[in-house]
């Protein structure tokens, strides 16, 4: 067996969790904090990722799976932005 074809199996084994939903919690404050640390810890991995394949440590595969998941993490911020800026619009459309 590809060791490699190992290592592959073990890491979707451990983001499987990571697709789960998430039990939300009752402090909204304490919620976006674990967010933000998410994403800034995806964005710190994805540029470890690209710094180890640019000295040729990384393996290939691994840093394709880590610019995978930074360019997710970017699009969902940037779409909830947009859901934020569009309902803050509406709310500046209502009359007083």
């Amino acid at each position: 067996m590809d060791i490699r074809a190992l290592n592959a199996s073990q890491k979707y084994s451990a983001l499987r969790e990571a697709t789960q939903p998430a039990i939300a919690a009752t402090d909204g404050a304490k919620f976006a904090g674990q967010v933000a640390d998410d994403f800034a810890a995806t964005l710190k991995q994805g540029e470890d990722m690209s710094m180890a394949a640019m000295s040729g440590d990384a393996d290939p595969h691994a840093l394709v799976q880590a610019l995978a998941q930074t360019e997710l993490a970017v699009e969902a911020a940037v779409s909830v932005r947009n859901k934020v800026v569009e309902a803050y619009q509406e709310i500046l459309r209502m009359p007083v």
